[in-house]
């Protein structure tokens, strides 16, 4: 089947558009200041091939005949399990030095949902996640209950230490001296690097069924049990069958409030709108209120999509046809 491409003239809007609803997938391993100055060719390099990796283990998947929820696990236990990004094994550190994790999944064809917020020692809350929405009755389990629950699935457990990774202990010391003179963490207006950083993946499988799968560490010394928008259903994942499936990341605070992945289904069902320019509203929207980040879309006529309003964001795409796509600073760099 050949593609048609749509050119879309923003330096943060990408689109692929097919003449039918093909399978498809998008991914993304975080969003916020990323720019060639900061970045040697060899990790510009890095990334471009495990978010290659990453497409092409979830879209295989697909092309198999496998279900768009199989095709989004598959590629986000990819990204969760490289130390380049901020979820498994490249998660960010809390302020006590440890790592707490948190992830979702949703089923576009009735809105089946698991998440899991605060684990410290599923090697892949994704996994987790999936596991609470096939054989539980529930849609988030958090903490101990939901490490409890992982033990009773045989899902594979890791010491807390798994996770530790010299950049992002780095990370963890810049943030604590920022702080420090601080009365209290929230006073202080953080660094985007310390609050940027998840992973996801929306897919369209044969049967025309949307999937969304997110994870992430959450934010570089975050306390007090902090949990962000990945594992909260409607604000950082979303997927419906009647309009579109979302995967966000940014400051997830924001995400949280405004409920940015199913307000920009909702305004794709409601509005009439496509969903990739329902996201683009959404993310200007909250830019003017300031929230930073992005997501990634595909709606139920397999439009692949992605949007953002910082300096770039990690992703990459697969649609029928077509070859990956995959970048990282914004178009206009």
């Amino acid at each position: 089947m050949k593609t048609l491409l749509l050119a879309v003239a923003l330096s943060t809007c990408s689109v692929l558009v097919h003449a039918k609803a093909p399978i498809g997938i998008v991914i993304h391993g975080g969003a916020g200041t990323i720019s060639r100055n900061s970045m040697s060719p060899a990790q510009e390099q890095a990334y471009h091939a495990m978010l290659t990796h990453a497409v092409n283990q979830g879209y295989s998947v697909l092309e198999r005949g496998g279900s768009s929820l199989d095709a989004v696990t598959a590629a986000v236990t990819v990204l969760e399990d490289s130390p380049l990004f901020n979820a498994g094994k490249g998660a960010v550190y809390t302020f006590d030095e440890t790592h707490e994790l948190d992830a979702s999944i949703m089923d576009g064809r009735d809105r089946r949902a698991g998440a899991v917020a605060g684990v410290t020692n599923v090697k892949n809350p994704i996994l987790l996640a999936r596991a609470v929405m096939d054989k539980s009755v529930h849609v988030m389990l958090s903490g101990k209950g939901a490490e409890q629950f992982a033990k009773e699935q045989q899902l594979e457990l890791v010491e807390n230490s798994y996770f530790n990774t010299e950049f992002r202990y780095e990370s963890l010391k810049r943030a604590k001296q920022a702080i420090a003179p601080q009365p209290h963490q929230a006073a202080v207006p953080y660094d985007p690097a310390w609050k940027m950083g998840t992973v996801g993946a929306v897919a369209i499988d044969k049967k025309g069924n949307l999937a969304a799968a997110t994870s992430t560490g959450g934010m570089t010394a975050k306390r007090y049990g902090r949990i962000g928008d990945a594992p909260i259903i409607g604000a950082g994942n979303f997927a419906d069958n009647s309009s579109c499936a979302v995967s966000a990341t940014g400051h997830g605070e924001f995400f949280i409030r405004y409920q940015v992945a199913s307000d920009i289904c909702a305004r794709a069902k409601y509005q009439k709108i496509s969903a990739a320019a329902a996201a683009k509203q959404v993310l200007a929207e909250l830019k003017q209120v300031g929230g930073d980040g992005g997501v990634i879309v595909v709606d139920n006529k397999g439009q692949l999509s992605w949007t953002f309003n910082t300096e770039g964001m990690y992703r990459a795409l697969k649609a029928e046809g077509g070859e990956v796509l995959s970048e990282i600073f914004a178009a206009s760099e």
